[in-house]
């Protein structure tokens, strides 16, 4: 039986949060607004103890304060007593190793390397788009958004798209199963590092013109990268671009589909798509992340502890009206949007410029295929997540 079944439904969200609530999953944003207003910085003794933040400010503080606030553990749920943290570096790590460690990620996820995989991000949007044709209805998450992710990241590591089942099976058990089973996660974890253990032996042999080749030949200090560093980098790029990308592509095509207007327009002028994504990211943040405080400290006069845990839940930062206006609308053209869907702080997502892409790329070509696309009457979207959230089906009526 997995906690979800076991926890008590939350009777006081100032005091009790529960990240794992259907309520919250579902419709965080009253609970939100009302700590926003009332409790800014919530706190709860669930699954060890961790607290809340919920002002775009406040947030952005600890982030910034990577001295008092560590990424050690960026899970939101705790890691299980005794449990060995996976090294994933530079996500978690701390500077100055973290600095070294992202500074060899970056060319990879330049905007001159994502302008590359522009095409391939158009090819495999076409292959998906073109199974559904034909088709009166479908799962823009299931049979559109959940691919064209793992399909490019398993393009940049250079390992066999036939595989993709697999990747997305270990995204959901890690990201999704393991907040009721830690086992499950753990299992789905060694899985990962021995299937790209098996990877990095083959690029010893026959290095490729891929990613985890060059994570082989690169150096951190004059050394070359640990079999764990490269393993743990396989795991993150893996999992960070997979579930965060899929959720946000998927609950764009979800406001599409529940807001005809929205849809119309962005059919009638494709210019707008950009702006449209970057108020999508804003609306529909699918990320919170986790810190440890290192020394006793404290979040907007709230004391914290050493080793007490903090939630950024940049989706909450992200829906505040001293930061926006009118911040639970989404407007597609919004001209003022500094928007922290990707983090900020010097943990601020690696590959921001790959997800605009591919976002961009997945609502534009989606919209020429299917114009009048809109939600599948009846049905209810089902939401999850607790460390990234966004719907899990969309089902729409393609009318084409």
């Amino acid at each position: 039986m997995g906690n979800m079944t076991l926890e008590q439904p939350v009777r006081d969200w100032a005091t009790d949060f529960d990240i794992g609530d259907p309520q919250y999953e579902t419709d965080p944003y009253p609970i939100w607004s009302d700590l926003r207003r009332h409790h800014p910085v919530a706190h709860t003794d669930r699954r060890r103890g961790a607290y809340l933040p919920t002002r775009y400010d406040d947030i952005a503080a600890v982030a910034y304060d990577t001295e008092r606030f560590s990424s050690r553990d960026v899970g939101v749920l705790p890691s299980p007593p005794g449990a060995s943290l996976l090294v994933a570096p530079p996500i978690t790590s701390d500077p100055p190793f973290h600095t070294e460690a992202r500074r060899l990620l970056l060319p990879y996820f330049s905007p001159k390397s994502v302008e590359r995989l522009q095409i391939k991000t158009h090819d495999i949007t076409t292959s998906l788009l073109d199974a559904l044709a034909g088709r009166d209805e479908a799962d823009a998450a299931g049979d559109y958004a959940q691919h064209i992710p793992v399909r490019v990241i398993a393009h940049m590591l250079g390992i066999p798209e036939g595989d993709e089942a697999t990747f997305t099976g270990w995204a959901v058990r890690i990201l999704q199963d393991a907040a009721t089973d830690p086992e499950i996660g753990r299992v789905a974890t060694r899985e990962i590092l021995a299937y790209f253990g098996e990877q990095v032996r083959q690029r010893r042999e026959e290095p490729s013109d891929d990613l985890i080749s060059a994570l082989l030949e690169a150096e951190l200090d004059g050394a070359p990268l640990t079999e764990k560093h490269i393993l743990g980098t396989c795991f993150l790029l893996l999992l960070a671009g997979i579930d965060t990308t899929w959720s946000s592509i998927g609950s764009s095509l979800w406001h599409l589909a529940t807001h005809p207007a929205d849809r119309e327009r962005l059919v009638a002028d494709p210019s707008l798509i950009p702006m449209a994504t970057e108020e999508f990211l804003r609306a529909y943040s699918p990320v919170t992340m986790g810190r440890v405080a290192t020394a006793d400290t404290e979040i907007a006069g709230v004391p914290v502890k050493a080793g007490e845990r903090v939630l950024l839940a940049f989706p909450a930062g992200n829906r505040d009206p001293e930061q926006f206006e009118r911040p639970d609308e989404v407007i597609i053209d919004r001209a003022q949007n500094r928007h922290f869907a990707f983090g900020i702080g010097v943990h601020r997502c690696l590959g921001s410029n790959l997800a605009r892409m591919e976002l961009q790329v997945a609502i534009g070509d989606w919209l020429q295929r299917f114009p009048n696309f809109t939600i599948k009457p009846g049905t209810e979207v089902r939401w999850g997540g607790q460390q990234i959230r966004g719907p899990r089906e969309v089902p729409v009526l393609l009318h084409p």
